[in-house]
């Protein structure tokens, strides 16, 4: 069960973080310092071997891992025997620690839980960091590790590797462009469904899981595992996790940092003023699927308002089934997203788009590419560092990102509908709904 942080507790724990945002306070990936020559590898440290952790990992082996750390004997023995000659813990914190005058970077990729902690100990050891998303598990954890990171002039990037991908960026020309018009309306959706599980407990760890370690900040609990409806079982490690709040936030943190990133991107969204979600009656400690969140942004500039809606779990926008392609067949795309202008919509996912009426478009003349390519997800966070440049998921992109990915899970939580004051980190119109912005950690463990 989360633990409720008070909200006199929680703004005084915040009131710094307010005060730096009221004065404009941003992070800048362009303030890093240059640590390496373009030719000179760099010593990087992995919290997180399996899985995702080890796509990461690959995805940085280019230069040199240095060392390895995992709660999972199991999996840091598997990389150990790809990374050799690096060093192996089971405590990141140790290793870190021990590490610290050897390493230049660190990669994240623990359950989202450790993220923050995880990510924040990195950076006030002025290291540069990389970490999956959702970037953090609470809204205050993400404005933490964007303000770390710009306090610390640190290149950082969120593992949103489909923002590397050259259809992305060909729809945020195609949009920017004004291909479509003004833009006032987006929706995204994603076919994922995390719910129907419970937590069971009575067995031991096994033995090459250091349970307490893998549970860090979250609340104490014996070994549990996720069992399904259908009385299947599924351990919580390596993934079961994402099905409870206390760990994960469901399909809206699995997928929303990716499909949402696209309208984030294309329409420059940031902080959203009001949030309002729907769906099954919320559970305590496990995640439900077929929510549908309204975010509320205000204009930016001369850019005017804009409503984007979120449904998950089968849920699909309305105006969906109503749209054809050129040959006239509907669009069943389980995922995607759906930009509606002025003067047309466009239709996208992570490899494909389209811009619709069909027949109004049949003779569209597509803007000359002006977004350059990525080098690699993982390559531009490399780069960066070693060139003090910038790159396109920085914590200050991506924290905002995941701040209103993780908005959208309060709202649900609490039932109500959120006015925010992003400057202050404040639910204005519900004290019920501000214990879901942070929590306290357990004993031992701090952000």
């Amino acid at each position: 069960m989360v633990k409720t942080l008070h909200r006199r507790s929680f703004l005084g724990h915040s009131a710094w973080l307010g005060s730096a945002l009221a004065v404009g306070y941003h992070s800048s990936s362009a303030l890093a310092a240059v640590s390496k020559s373009p030719n000179e590898k760099l010593n990087i440290a992995a919290i997180g071997t399996g899985n995702r952790a080890a796509a990461d990992i690959a995805g940085v082996a280019s230069e040199t891992i240095i060392a390895l750390a995992d709660v999972d004997q199991s999996m840091l023995d598997k990389a150990g025997i790809t990374y050799s000659g690096a060093r192996k813990y089971r405590d990141w914190r140790v290793m870190l620690e021990k590490e610290a005058d050897k390493i230049d970077a660190v990669v994240v990729g623990t359950p989202d839980h450790v993220h923050a902690p995880a990510c924040a100990m990195a950076m006030r050891m002025k290291k540069h960091v990389y970490c999956e998303k959702p970037l953090t598990n609470t809204v205050f954890e993400a404005r933490t590790l964007a303000d770390l990171a710009q306090q610390n002039s640190l290149v950082t990037q969120m593992g949103t590797q489909v923002h590397a991908q050259d259809n992305y960026r060909r729809v945020v020309e195609l949009i920017q462009g004004g291909s479509i018009g003004e833009i006032r309306e987006a929706h995204v959706w994603s076919a994922s469904n995390y719910s129907g599980r419970r937590l069971v407990s009575g067995k031991p760890a096994p033995s090459h899981v250091d349970w307490d370690l893998w549970l860090g900040p979250a609340p104490n609990c014996s070994y549990c595992e996720a069992v399904e409806t259908d009385s299947s079982t599924k351990m919580v490690h390596p993934f079961g996790w994402r099905w409870f709040w206390d760990y994960g936030s469901g399909s809206l943190g699995d997928f929303g940092c990716h499909y949402m990133d696209l309208a984030h991107w294309a329409l420059e969204l940031k902080r959203p003023t009001s949030i309002s979600a729907a769906g099954p009656t919320p559970f305590v400690t496990a995640t439900t699927a077929g929510l549908v969140v309204k975010y509320e942004h205000p204009s930016r500039g001369s850019l005017p308002p804009v409503t984007l809606t979120w449904y998950d779990g089968g849920k699909q926008p309305d105006v969906l089934a109503t749209l054809r392609d050129a040959f006239g067949q509907p669009l069943e795309w389980n995922s995607g997203q759906l930009f509606i202008g002025s003067d047309g919509m466009i239709v996208s996912d992570y490899g494909r788009h389209m811009l619709l009426p069909a027949a109004r478009f049949a003779d569209f003349e597509r803007p000359e590419p002006s977004i350059a390519p990525s080098l690699g997800h993982h390559e531009e966070w490399i780069h960066a560092i070693k060139t003090g440049g910038t790159t396109t998921c920085s914590f200050d992109y991506s924290g905002a990102l995941t701040e209103a990915v993780l908005l959208g899970v309060a709202s649900y939580r609490s039932g109500e509908e959120i006015q925010w004051d992003a400057a202050n980190l404040q639910v204005t119109n519900s004290d019920h709904a501000q214990q879901y912005i942070h929590r306290e950690y357990r004993k031992g463990w701090t952000l």
